[in-house]
């Protein structure tokens, strides 16, 4: 099957059965044998399709009346062909319609007809995109968002800051690496990627990241089958230090899976201590065991718990607690773009008693003097500044403590103390807050 072909059968996964775009793609490119040049194509094609949904079904509205009433597997073909058409400048614009309207052709007659005389049409003039409605509509089409999350961003942050966020999440995303100190040096690192043949540099704010700007993928690389390093996001990484971690310390990480913070806990604790780690989903809790077995990390302790849900046994039992909450993950679009479409609004209303469940039973497992991370993967502010407001007026033992890590453009200090991260093609979109509890 050729990569087109293959972006069609994965859009069709993810938009109309709800699957992740990560794990359908890599599963695909596993099984495929498509040459790395063609893997890289495939890749580029179902991100840029999710990422600019929006604007490619605008697009196509232009030349037909109702986009609701096409079969889902024509939709994606068209949107596959435009994508290629309007955003990728090294496919000619024949190409990619003749094996659209070949690709109709297998479902019927009519069908390619239709899907020939839309891309003819939009070859003729790729310029004369009319859109309708007002300036939100407009944001729509250029930035690809749902109008609902627009207005969202722009009562939270203002129209320019929202420009500025929207344009940051829709960045394809570098890949970065965190050394493990455990086992690995990391200027050694650095130089066996190079001789690797990766194109690398230093993170951008972490001292142990490593960002990967071009070379093969990197799950078959020596160094991350070694254990040296694991891939994570550079604004993931900030978490754990912020824990103020010394050696010895009984550590709970309530919203564990996939174990990126976990690990990063247990690494700078030097294997003392103990990390307790809990996952409500028992299917995700292998995912943190094969982490820490290819890290060379002892001091995990793997559990299902359900968060939300207070655990007497851990009353009072540790001296930090991270909860990485579940959230809407507004901030992570750029590596999951389905987000912008398979949110809605309520989601993120529902969610947001689930995290203050989650503190409530988290705050009763900390120590007094002891330190609790909140960290989410959104910028939605109902569920970041608005959360920890609610929180510190019903517990006068909490106080904020000031975040602090470095000067960059996307970094945001907030007034109460906490740091709101804008996403860029360095960075996710996140939000974190250091709260401790006084005696």
């Amino acid at each position: 099957m050729n990569c087109r072909k293959l972006a069609v059968k994965i859009l069709g996964r993810v938009l109309n059965e709800g699957a992740y775009s990560n794990i359908v793609l890599a599963k695909e490119l596993n099984e495929s044998e498509l040459s790395d040049k063609d893997k890289a194509l495939l890749t580029e094609i179902v991100y840029g399709v999710l990422r600019r949904k929006k604007t490619l079904d605008i697009i196509i509205s232009n030349f037909i009346k109702d986009i609701k009433l096409m079969n889902k597997d024509i939709l994606n073909i068209l949107r596959v062909a435009i994508y290629q058409m309007n955003f990728l400048d090294k496919i000619p614009s024949y190409a990619a319609c003749n094996e659209a309207v070949e690709e109709a052709k297998e479902i019927s007659e009519n069908d390619s007809k239709l899907v020939n005389g839309i891309l003819r049409n939009f070859t003729k003039n790729p310029d004369d995109i009319e859109v309708l409605g007002n300036k939100i509509d407009e944001y729509a089409y250029k930035f690809s968002f749902e109008p609902w999350m627009i207005r969202l961003l722009i009562k939270q942050y203002g129209e320019n800051v929202s420009k500025k966020i929207m344009s940051g999440l829709n960045a394809v995303p570098q890949v970065s690496v965190r050394v493990n100190e455990i086992k690995a040096d990391y200027d050694d690192v650095f130089e066996k990627l190079e001789e690797l043949e990766y194109e690398v540099e230093e993170g951008s704010i972490c001292p142990e990241a490593i960002c990967i700007k071009g070379g093969k993928s990197i799950e078959n690389n020596p160094l991350f089958q070694e254990g040296k390093i694991t891939v994570q996001d550079e604004s993931a990484m900030i978490i754990a230090p912020l824990l103020e971690l010394e050696e010895g310390m009984i550590v709970t990480d309530l919203c564990s899976a996939p174990g990126g913070k976990t690990t990063h806990i247990a690494e700078i604790l030097q294997n003392t201590g103990k990390v307790l780690a809990y996952d409500l989903h028992e299917s995700k809790l292998g995912l943190i065991k094969e982490n820490c077995e290819r890290l060379g990390i002892t001091n995990v302790e793997v559990n299902t718990s359900d968060a939300t849900k207070l655990n007497p046994d851990l009353i009072a039992s540790s001296d930090r607690i991270l909860i990485d909450v579940p959230c809407s993950g507004l901030g992570i679009i750029r590596k999951k773009p389905e987000i912008k479409w398979n949110k809605t609004r309520n989601d993120l209303r529902e969610i947001i008693k689930v995290q203050r469940d989650i503190m409530e039973c988290a705050w009763m497992y900390l120590k007094d003097d002891g330190i609790m991370i909140y960290s989410t993967c959104t910028l939605n502010k109902e569920e970041n500044e608005e959360n920890i407001e609610w929180f510190v007026s019903r517990h006068k033992d909490c106080s904020v403590k000031r975040i602090f890590i470095g000067k960059q453009d996307n970094l945001v200090y907030n007034r109460d103390g906490s740091l709101t991260i804008m996403p860029n093609e360095n960075m996710d979109g996140f939000f974190v807050t250091k709260l401790e509890k006084r005696q």
